[in-house]
């Protein structure tokens, strides 16, 4: 994502990107070691299978592990940075933690073989910085628990949702892929990337405004105030959308990049015929939604109040995803609206019998396991495959599965415990 519209970030802004001798050299062998891992005939061939996986014409179930609790992962200094420079760390983390794990919970991971120089993007916030009172129980975890004030209480204030405005700092983006060129020259390629996952999560943000319990409650008192604030968020997510095409600030998904909350997106559909290569459109993309927060929300409101208004946002994308966390068994049918949807969550909240009943082969079904399985204080890997097989067996040979290990906000410093995991649900995968 972009930028986190309940916050501000500003513009980064850099005239110069002064590395050492020693950085230099720090970042050459991690581009050394990136390039050696990316060269192995085995990123191929996972290609494949996660298009045959989209495709819906998947020889097994695929594994990745995505949201990992990083601060409790540092095994050997493996993660222990050795740059200075703000911007060489940024690019030294990303490189460590690839490798990391490739090295330890690969599963079905693929390293691309070149190095991605973002382009120097910048998008204003939607308008209303959200008030959060914050409370952590280990101060080195990015995943904390937050208390909202409210800033969304009458039909006046929606006004505060403003349009954003997305540039584009040229200059930034030159000074970074030369210096990146620079620095991994003869080692491995550096190509320019544009925004391709956007989080378009419209309730995941008004809840943080309005509030939860009065959010809920005013979806039967003041049903059109709701629709209102929805209505104004989409527009503003759809004028970001409308500045990214404008200013050709978009790059393809159908690669190992993440789609919605589940795996990578590579797809044969994708681009499509319709395709510029030297102008990026939503069309020949992947789209996402979700509606975490309506969990225990009726199939009938649920469709008024979110995917409806979700329509004008993922009929615009060549393919789309649905869903995070929320239970979806019980609105299958509503998911079956979305004329271009090709895969959708399965929280660990689900009746997998009743989905694979409703859903059969037409989807592919995101299997998000539960990851309080890394809490319990003995490590129970018998478990771990029960839980698995379990989907394996309710979902039979004709579906199509993922399994994304995400949303880990521990694993209590036993980084251990989610290598094992990769290694047992790789079996089962690969046997499956």
């Amino acid at each position: 994502m972009l930028h986190d519209p309940g916050s501000y970030t500003p513009p980064l802004e850099l005239t110069d990107i002064p590395l050492t001798a020693v950085e230099k050299d720090t970042l050459k062998k991690l581009g050394q070691e990136l390039a050696g891992i990316a060269a192995l005939p085995v990123h191929r061939e996972k290609a494949e299978l996660w298009q045959r996986l989209n495709d819906r014409n998947s020889v097994r179930p695929m594994v990745w592990i995505n949201e990992i609790p990083w601060h409790e992962m540092n095994v050997n200094g493996e993660l222990t940075l050795r740059t200075e420079h703000s911007w060489a760390q940024e690019l030294e983390l990303k490189m460590r933690r690839t490798i990391y794990q490739w090295k330890h919970m690969p599963a079905d991971m693929i390293v691309n073989d070149y190095i991605d120089c973002p382009l120097a993007i910048h998008s204003t916030d939607f308008g209303i910085i959200e008030d959060v009172d914050i409370v952590k129980t280990d101060e080195k975890i990015e995943i904390v628990s937050r208390h909202f004030n409210i800033q969304i209480r009458e039909p006046e204030d929606i006004s505060r949702i403003q349009m954003p405005k997305v540039t584009h700092n040229k200059r930034m983006t030159e000074l970074t892929f030369v210096t990146m060129t620079d620095i991994f020259k003869d080692i491995i390629p550096v190509k320019k990337a544009g925004q391709t996952h956007i989080w378009f999560t419209p309730w995941d943000y008004l809840i943080r405004w309005w509030g939860l319990t009065e959010a809920m409650m005013d979806l039967m008192e003041r049903p059109d105030m709701v629709h209102a604030a929805v209505d104004r968020l989409t527009d503003a997510w759809m004028t970001e959308l409308d500045q990214f095409v404008d200013q050709n600030l978009l790059s393809l998904d159908c690669s190992n990049t993440r789609i919605g909350s589940g795996g990578y997106g590579y797809v044969s559909d994708l681009p499509g015929k319709d395709f510029d290569p030297g102008h990026v459109k939503p069309h020949n993309m992947w789209g996402c939604s979700n509606a975490q927060i309506f969990a225990e929300v009726s199939p009938d409101m649920h469709w008024e109040f979110a995917l409806e208004h979700d329509m004008r946002w993922l009929s615009r994308w060549g393919l789309s995803y649905y869903g995070c966390c929320e239970g979806l068994d019980k609105k299958i049918h509503l998911l079956k609206k979305i004329p271009n949807l090709r895969k959708f969550s399965v929280s660990p909240w689900n009746d997998m019998d009743r989905i694979v009943a409703e859903a059969g082969d037409d989807y592919v079904l995101s299997i998000k396991p539960n990851p309080a399985i890394f809490v319990d204080e003995v490590w129970s890997p018998e478990r771990a495959r029960a839980d698995i097989q379990k989907v394996m067996d309710a979902a039979g040979r004709t579906c199509h599965l993922e399994f994304i290990m995400k949303d880990i906000s521990t694993v209590r410093y036993r980084p251990q415990l989610l290598w094992e995991w990769a290694a047992i649900a790789m079996d089962l995968a690969e046997k499956n």
